[in-house]
């Protein structure tokens, strides 16, 4: 049997009714029966300041740092804000990153799902991809989950009722998990 996979979801979005972050509910619900994905809520994380680190690392920071070593692989749905990804992300990325040198990003499997307008942020995966090459991660390169038109794709109860993206998401999840067993294979 194989061992069960654990996945950390991380959301772009903070926002309670957020389309990025029922994308990861889908992947929960589409995810194989070997492979545990959890979202986590890193809304109470400061804003990364140097001074706050030279002080002492934030426990909600070094929370989310522990979670990230723990997780075999890392799922970010990436909202696009103003043709790139939120601030609030790239920020949940610094402080896992530090202190210079103990990156918790390194070697981690990755992949990525947005939903958004007319190109369903895909600017801000391609943003987002020069962020995580800089620490390390493993990027899944195929396949590639863009949800176009987010406010028709999901019922009033935040479901995702487009098939096609929910078996993309489908596909990605196996797709991630295969290629984290492989890395874990190789390493």
């Amino acid at each position: 049997m194989t061992a069960q996979l654990d996945i950390l979801a991380i959301s772009g979005s903070l926002r309670k009714a957020s389309f990025n972050t029922a994308l990861l509910r889908t992947a929960q619900q589409e995810a194989p029966a070997d492979v545990a994905i959890e979202i986590y809520d890193y809304s109470d994380i400061p804003l990364y300041n140097g001074d706050i680190e030279a002080a002492g690392f934030p426990a909600t920071a070094q929370r989310l740092k522990d979670r990230v070593l723990k997780a075999d692989a890392i799922i970010f749905a990436v909202p696009e804000y103003n043709y790139s990804f939120p601030g609030v992300l790239k920020n949940a990325i610094d402080w896992a990153s530090r202190p210079y040198g103990k990156s918790a990003w390194m070697y981690k499997p990755v992949s990525l799902v947005s939903t958004g307008g007319g190109l369903g942020a895909a600017r801000a995966q391609y943003h987002i991809r020069q962020v995580l090459a800089s620490q390390g991660m493993h990027i899944l390169g195929a396949p590639e989950v863009f949800v176009t038109n987010a406010a028709t794709k999901f019922d009033a109860d935040g479901r995702l009722t487009d098939d096609v993206a929910r078996g993309l998401i489908k596909q990605q999840i196996a797709a991630l998990a295969a290629w984290t067993r492989r890395l874990a294979a190789s390493a």
